[in-house]
């Protein structure tokens, strides 16, 4: 059980970021020239990320999530992953890729400890997907989930965000592919956290893409366990897999958010949309019991909900690759 915040919810999952860099430019993560990289003196040594791990732990986190950037460029990942698999008291431990490197990785990633894989897949078409990407290459990330299969994880979530105009078409898609394969489908909402002109109007909202699941298909709902996150779930009839949709734009799921974030430059948030956050290197610094306080005291003082769609003049736009998502 994770620590209570001071609204009363369970913070029990940390998100671990690794890294800035990524080996894609999605039009909704990043700018066309991409983030301004951080030093190698910016990023936070593979020994400071186990220690706030182990640190996050000791306070209740049962879950962490690796993520970026994408995870995998970083050098000697792997290796990592096998230290946070071995922190007592964690329950689990899994990685978001966007699975290009997957197909060399897989294997080592399953003998590593890594539990289970969320790949982003926003296309099932070859042209589309690339041009979400600007240039990635679909078969690339279909092998690899082909190679996370054979190396033994369970069957992958798949996370789409679904942006009007773009890939809204292919809703019916992916969720036929849950028909007869046992994947996870996830369906989020665009969030437009760059803020550039006209962009809200990418964002479906979570209702549409159910309804236009259910007019092809018999839904039933699902319950999430304590850790899965904010999706909610339901299973097509007779499906081997399941869809869930995440909607942080048109139904705030602030009250149930069980998460708090460390990005790969020390900082950590309470909620993505939290503009500053607080920076842990000095805290680094110091001994475990300043660290876990500092910790302790992020996780207690998570904000209510996010102010993504208030109008708040402070609010500053932002890159997921910068953050982790």
């Amino acid at each position: 059980m994770g620590l209570n915040d001071l609204h009363g919810r369970s913070i029990s999952y940390l998100r671990l970021s690794v890294t800035d860099r990524c080996n894609l430019r999605c039009r909704y993560c990043m700018p066309p020239d991409g983030v301004s990289k951080l030093s190698h003196n910016d990023i936070l040594s593979f020994e400071d990320l186990h220690r706030i791990a182990r640190q996050s732990v000791a306070l209740g986190i049962e879950k962490i999530r690796v993520t970026g950037g994408e995870p995998l460029v970083r050098k000697d990942v792997v290796g990592f992953l096998a230290t946070l698999a071995t922190i007592e008291g964690l329950k689990e431990m899994v990685l978001t890729t966007n699975g290009l490197l997957l197909r060399e990785m897989a294997a080592d990633l399953r003998r590593a400890g890594v539990q289970r894989l969320n790949v982003s897949l926003d296309s099932l078409s070859r042209e589309t997907f690339s041009m979400i990407t600007r240039g990635g290459d679909l078969n690339k990330v279909l092998d690899g989930i082909a190679a996370a299969e054979e190396a033994g994880f369970p069957p992958v979530k798949l996370n789409v965000v679904v942006m009007r105009g773009i890939n809204d078409s292919e809703v019916l898609d992916f969720a036929a592919l849950t028909l007869s394969k046992p994947y996870a489908v996830r369906f989020i909402e665009y969030m437009p956290t760059m803020m550039e002109p006209g962009t809200i109007s990418h964002c479906v909202t979570g209702r549409e893409i159910l309804e236009q699941v259910a007019r092809r298909y018999p839904l039933l709902p699902l319950s999430d366990c304590d850790t899965a996150g904010p999706a909610r779930s339901f299973k097509i009839i007779g499906a081997a897999g399941t869809i869930g949709v995440i909607t942080p734009m048109s139904s705030k799921f602030c009250e149930s958010c069980n998460r708090i974030r460390i990005t790969a430059s020390g900082r950590a948030k309470g909620c993505l949309f939290d503009s500053e956050g607080v920076d842990l290197k000095p805290f680094l610094q110091c001994n475990n019991d300043k660290l876990r306080e500092i910790l302790y005291r992020i996780m207690r003082e998570k904000p209510a909900h996010h102010m993504l769609l208030d109008s708040d003049p402070s609010r500053k736009p932002f890159a997921m690759a910068e953050i982790g998502g």
